[in-house]
């Protein structure tokens, strides 16, 4: 097996979790390398649900090392909580799990800010954050004043970052936004003085450890968050994260060559889900979407919020391939269009009266676009026993091979048909 990435391809939620977790077994180190805790990434093993935001998927083997590298904006309590689930279900974790020293720390003000800002925008402009604090961590990270893991190793050195960090946020909450600033210093620095402790023998070099694994022949897996049309340039701005969400990320976020990954897999959900506010053109408001939301179980792992539930999009997932240039697809929630008398697929948009097969740029230009839908028949089996693509319905081979059709024909290479790790095809090679 190759060096692979896994990258959602529309705004998060395609299953990438189940995809990482089953590639795992093949491979040797697994890098988070973006996002924070605000990316709810779901595992079930043996019938039982595993929900991580700061812990790689790939935690569920014995001896596969995890790193989370430094372009992930690191929540330690969060963290901390993760580990002490996994041990307290017969996971250990020590000398399998690593954080890069340069991750930036969210810290609890970060929060405050977060809501505060979005408090703020209420009259116009939400843009429906997590409220996890990922955008102003990444906000200081840009502007140069952030705390990173390896500040927590010096206290004196994170003392007063923390303070001169503390003070600005403050002055910022109540004199800006005029609200409340319910955090205390001293409160806050002993909890990360006992954090500290913790944390410290999961810190290290994270890019120098991944170049001494890929000089070894050690096979490596990139884990990404959210999903392409969330990234800070090429999504739906500004109704996207704070990070980027694309192939490009993963030399930044980690520390490698780029040249170091060759097969780039792109998660597919066979109908497409939206979590907080932006366009979304294929977009179900009726009981077609009510019913995609229930049999897919279409709650955030993160937030609980309902997900927005919509119709395929191929133009959406054509712009994901020119963006990311997959060489696979891994196609998951099968299952969930099971019951549907008919299916449609989104091949084209029209836009201002003109119909396009190009996703467009401009947010603006997408909240008009106007879907142009292909209409397929549906299946009524259960197929969530299937394990070749021959056993499936023939309505729903024919559904994959249209997708696959409609996407510059990338390989569709793996189709989940469940959310445990056996229900699971891998498509006959050529």
């Amino acid at each position: 097996m190759s060096n692979s990435v896994v990258i959602g391809s529309q705004w998060g939620d395609e299953g990438k979790a189940k995809v990482i977790d089953y590639l795992t077994k093949d491979s040797d180190l697994i890098i988070r390398y973006q996002g924070g805790a605000n990316a709810g990434h779901t595992v079930v093993v043996d019938g039982k649900k595993f929900v991580f935001h700061m812990v790689p998927s790939g935690i569920m083997y014995p001896k596969k090392e995890c790193l989370i590298g430094n372009g992930v904006v690191f929540d330690a309590p969060q963290f901390l909580k993760e580990i002490d689930e996994l041990k307290e279900k017969g996971f250990a974790v020590e000398e399998q799990l690593f954080i890069s020293s340069l991750a930036h720390l969210v810290l609890p003000y970060h929060k405050i800010v977060d809501k505060a800002r979005e408090a703020y925008r209420a009259q116009g402009g939400k843009i429906g954050t997590t409220g996890r604090g990922i955008g102003p961590t990444y906000a200081d990270k840009v502007g140069r004043s952030g705390i990173r893991l390896g500040d927590l190793l010096t206290p004196a050195v994170f003392e007063e970052k923390l303070r001169r960090n503390y003070d600005e946020k403050k002055d910022l909450v109540e004199q800006f936004y005029k609200q409340d600033f319910p955090l205390d210093f001293d409160e806050m620095l002993a909890e990360y003085r006992q954090i500290s402790r913790r944390l410290a023998p999961f810190i290290i070099d994270t890019a120098a450890h991944i170049f001494a694994a890929a000089q070894a022949g050690k096979v490596l897996l990139f884990e990404g968050a959210q999903g392409t049309f969330l990234d800070i340039d090429h999504g739906t701005f500004p109704f996207v994260t704070s990070s980027n969400t694309t192939l490009g990320a993963i030399a930044t976020g980690s520390g490698v060559s780029p040249r170091i990954v060759s097969d780039v897999i792109g998660i597919v959900k066979t109908y497409v889900t939206r979590v907080g506010n932006g366009p979304f053109p294929t977009e179900l408001t009726d009981e077609t979407g009510e019913k995609l939301q229930k049999q897919g179980g279409e709650m955030g792992a993160t937030t609980g919020r309902p997900r927005r539930c919509g119709w395929f999009d191929a133009v959406l997932l054509r712009k994901a391939v020119q963006l990311n240039g997959f060489t696979t697809f891994a196609l998951t929630k099968l299952d969930v269009l099971t019951g549907f008398s008919e299916i449609k697929i989104c091949t084209h948009y029209e836009v201002d009266g003109k119909k396009t097969e190009q996703y467009p740029a401009l947010t603006e230009e997408v909240e008009r676009a106007k879907p142009i839908y292909e209409i397929m028949p549906g299946w009524t089996e259960d197929i969530s026993s299937c394990r070749s693509f021959s056993e499936l319905p023939s309505a729903a081979k024919n559904y994959v091979l249209r997708l696959q059709e409609l996407c510059y024909n990338v390989p569709i290479s793996l189709v989940s048909v469940g959310p445990g790790r056996d229900e699971t095809i891998l498509m006959p090679t050529k």
